[in-house]
């Protein structure tokens, strides 16, 4: 299932992938991967990417 939530937040905040990949220590497509739904991502990285985009992991990543 994509993941617009993540999409939409990191668009907010005027973040292209590559640098909220940069920001995380991931690859862009690691991040693509995420948005498309395509990877599955650890929780130390569902965090770090929550801390970026100032979002908590519910709004982001639960359902």
């Amino acid at each position: 299932m994509k993941n617009l939530r993540l999409k939409a937040a990191r668009a907010a905040k005027d973040l292209s992938q590559e640098e909220l990949a940069r920001r995380v220590g991931v690859s862009r497509q690691t991040i693509l991967a995420i948005e498309k739904g395509e990877y599955n991502p650890t929780l130390r990285l569902c965090l770090d990417i929550c801390r970026v985009l100032d979002k908590t992991l519910d709004e982001l990543f639960w359902e």
